[in-house]
């Protein structure tokens, strides 16, 4: 039998979005890769017990996450009724409904009865009987916001979600939301965004000054561009690099590539001066500014894991240290 880790809470710093109830460890596990149906459930376990025991108490999940529909909330919900049911006030957990989920026009996007629908499934997958939030993944061009932020308003009002959340939303979008959800009195929290060193166009959009004029929160995703920012490709970036769309125009340009390595090169140096890899400053970096409550990291491996907590540690940055960082990414 599972016994979590009496010290679990006492080096994770937990964060608030805003001025909102809503408060979230400074790192979140998330569930987006290694969790499908070909998933090892022993390996799942562990990394997941582990990320408890070191005070993540926030699991990050999607329907369309896996890969295959439901397939990463089906593998959280055994080990969650096997070994997490217990600990479940402490735990914070959210699903996302909008990219593809089944076949037809309702299988995607954030209609009411794609968005109700999907949240049905994913407590069924999951073994509950709420989840802490639940976001519309994307914004839907072909559906008026209002009857978005509706639907997911009445999604708390059935007791199915206790806060929502908005991802992959413009500052414009987001603005639009954030109206219909002050109206209906929603409680409207934390806006999900790829955010990184490399790629800051949700802070440089205006995203970030809206969200804190509406004592709401960033939870950023990508944090470490697909590894970009990690020892990995200091000596290079190979031409087959898979990277997420939302960070793809990073290596644009006949040159992109190297102009990236010399890019994280000098981060790296930065880095070291600091005692640190460039991956536990790339994490920190997204932490010093308050608006972000949370930053996703995934692992498939509880060693894996603690490279990432290591961040934590050490989350100060001296005027120097930042104005160094943004003369190299400006170069």
């Amino acid at each position: 039998m599972y016994l979590a880790n009496e010290h679990r809470y006492d080096k994770m710093p937990v964060r608030r979005a805003g001025n909102t109830g809503f408060q979230l460890p400074a790192i979140s596990f998330g569930m987006w890769h290694s969790f499908g149906e070909q998933a090892n459930y022993a390996d799942a376990r562990d990394v997941i017990l582990s990320a408890f025991d070191a005070g993540i108490f926030s699991f990050d999940l999607a329907a369309n996450y896996g890969p295959g529909s439901y397939a990463a909330e089906s593998l959280f919900g055994q080990v969650f009724a096997r070994e997490l049911k217990p600990y479940r006030d402490e735990l914070v957990i959210s699903s996302k409904a909008g990219y593809h989920m089944w076949p037809g026009p309702y299988g995607q996007m954030s209609s009411r009865k794609t968005l109700m629908a999907s949240l049905d499934r994913s407590l069924q997958a999951m073994g509950l009987d709420y989840v802490d939030i639940f976001y519309s993944h994307r914004f839907d061009p072909d559906t008026n916001p209002e009857e978005t932020a509706v639907a997911l308003n009445d999604l708390v009002r059935q007791g199915k979600t206790l806060y929502v959340g908005i991802s992959n939303y413009t500052a414009e979008q987001s603005l639009a939301m954030i109206k219909i959800f002050k109206e209906l009195h929603t409680p409207f929290v934390v806006d999900q965004v790829s955010y990184n060193l490399l790629n800051q166009s949700a802070a440089a959009d205006g995203l970030f000054d809206r969200l804190r004029e509406n004592n709401a929160g960033v939870v950023a995703y990508g944090p470490l561009a697909e590894g970009l920012l990690t020892d990995k490709y200091l000596d290079g970036i190979p031409a087959d690099v898979d990277i997420h769309w939302s960070n793809q125009s990073l290596l644009d340009g006949q040159d992109g590539r190297q102009r990236m390595v010399t890019k994280l090169r000098a981060l790296n140096e930065v880095a070291k001066s600091r005692g640190q890899k460039l991956a536990d400053m790339a994490l920190a970096w997204l932490l010093h500014d308050p608006v972000v409550t949370s930053v996703i990291t995934g692992a498939s491996r509880p060693e894996h894991l603690k490279e990432n907590i290591q961040a934590v540690q050490q989350l100060a940055f001296d005027d120097e240290q930042l104005a160094k960082i943004q003369q190299i990414l400006q170069a």
